[in-house]
């Protein structure tokens, strides 16, 4: 019809007349393939709301009543729990799913962010650390994730925890997770456990072959067992250590077990990890763990007493209390630092499940410098300190990682006197005391031969001033806090 008439015009019409049939030839044709389009983009998005609205059906579907008490909240959650259980992951467009999970495809490839699909990890503990564990990968993409947690949310956890919100004050935190992972990934199937992990429930807790198991429990006997149990069967486990007191997030670091045996002492400063590193031992463990955990110093708070705290036993009170008057419970926790610990670890799973190259280093320290400030700091207390008793070849009291305690934290790798870093030695700061880690200081070597030719007894603040004693003090105050730790 449209040739016939282009025809017509064509022999009867002027030329302006054949352009502008011309061009609304062209425009009908291009209004046409638009008309097309939009209804095709009209027909996907109808379909993708048919399948929102058809999940959000499945989803209302749940009874949500509101128990009157806790007990019988808990009550009616068991009872459901199995019925649930099957209902947890939910038919969903694959192009969705793809679509969302795009950004980690590309990173990761279709092939490990399939294996992630096909991956099962159990995350015992929905507090600070493993909430913020669980979603990160339930957003990487792990296809089935179970959460054991007893304890249920409260006001004063919500500035830590991923998901939970005023509305779920008072249910279980496993069962809030599993509520929040629904909104954002409803095909992932969750089980929620409103369980405590013990010895004797380990097993069926830990069941189904998992491949990776995420500690974020701050009870120490519960941890035990947890990690005991991955050990004796196999189940890769990466272990929270304590994240309260802390702030400095470029301290986090990820090892095995046994690379916190190198690690100075001194530099790990959570009471969590040292208790957990020395039962492991009892028990034959001492590698084979991988591990979440800072080398910074506790922050140095005032303590919180709450009624809680009040009625703790003042011996567990304080058994691992990471500052002097401070229990477990009473510890300040900075609310991104628990976070990060859970986000470390989702980001060292994810890589791991989808086989991506991670090969995580160990804590490194400057021994090579340490072992020369220690031999020079032995042959000086050798010379001048006979009567001491330390001979040649006899050790003094500090070894060699006292040594870089003294270098790296508590002197920052500066002279107390100048605060220069050119050629620093270890010396004693009082020549009539005992070298110890109270009476050990960093100086340059021209200031450390200055500081020998003294008199035994000299006034320091009448010789380097006040300020400069006031700094050592300081040193040796935070650093007789600490001792209170170990």
């Amino acid at each position: 019809m449209w040739s016939t008439t282009l025809e017509k015009l064509s022999s009867n019409s002027s030329q302006s007349t054949k352009v502008a049939a011309v061009a609304v030839a062209a425009s009908v044709t291009t209004a046409a393939i638009i008309l097309g389009y939009q209804g095709s983009v009209r027909k996907h998005k109808a379909n993708r709301q048919k399948n929102l609205d058809s999940w959000r059906h499945r989803r209302s579907s749940v009874p949500n009543s509101q128990p009157e008490t806790m007990y019988q909240q808990q009550q009616q959650y068991q009872q459901q729990q199995q019925q649930q259980q099957t209902e947890t992951k939910v038919d969903f467009d694959e192009e969705l799913i793809m679509e969302q999970l795009a950004r980690n495809i590309a990173f990761l490839g279709e092939e490990g962010v399939q294996k992630l699909r096909n991956s099962f990890v159990v995350v015992v503990g929905a507090g600070g650390i493993g909430s913020w564990a669980a979603s990160m990968l339930v957003k990487s993409g792990v296809g089935k994730i179970r959460i054991i947690d007893f304890d249920q949310v409260s006001l004063q956890g919500l500035n830590q925890h991923a998901s939970a919100n005023h509305a779920d004050i008072g249910t279980p935190k496993a069962a809030a997770m599993r509520k929040y992972f629904r909104t954002i990934a409803p095909w992932v199937q969750v089980d929620a456990r409103v369980e405590r992990l013990q010895e004797d429930s380990a097993e069926e807790l830990l069941s189904g072959n998992p491949d990776y198991v995420v500690d974020a429990i701050g009870d120490l006997t519960t941890k035990l067992d947890l990690l005991k149990y991955c050990y004796d069967h196999k189940i890769p486990v990466l272990s929270a250590m304590g994240a309260g007191a802390k702030a400095d997030p470029s301290r986090v670091q990820i090892s095995d077990i046994s690379d916190t045996f190198d690690t100075p002492k001194y530099l790990l400063e959570d009471p969590l990890a040292r208790a957990v590193r020395r039962r492991m031992k009892k028990l034959g463990v001492d590698v084979g763990i991988e591990v979440v955990f800072s080398i910074e110093k506790p922050y140095k708070a005032k303590p919180h007493t709450t009624a809680s705290s009040q009625d703790h036993d003042s011996e567990s009170h304080g058994r691992y209390a990471p500052l002097p008057n401070f229990g477990s419970g009473d510890l300040p926790i900075l609310g991104p630092l628990p976070a990060m610990f859970g986000m470390s670890m989702a980001t060292f799973i994810t890589c791991k499940i989808a086989g991506w190259a991670i090969d995580p280093l160990p804590t490194k320290f400057r021994m090579e410098l340490y072992q020369r400030l220690h031999r020079d700091l032995k042959q000086e207390e050798e010379s001048r300190y006979p009567e001491t008793g330390t001979g040649a070849g006899d050790e003094i009291s500090l070894d060699r990682r006292d040594v870089g305690y003294v270098v790296e934290e508590m002197c920052r790798s500066k002279s107390v006197i100048s605060q220069s870093m050119d050629r620093i030695v270890v010396c004693r700061w009082r020549r009539e005391e005992p070298l110890s880690l109270l009476n050990a200081v960093v100086m340059t070597q021209r200031e450390m031969e200055r500081h020998m030719a003294l008199p035994k007894h000299a006034d320091l603040e009448k010789v380097y001033g006040k300020e400069v004693v006031e700094r050592v003090k300081a040193v040796f105050s935070e650093e007789e806090m600490i001792s209170q730790l170990r």
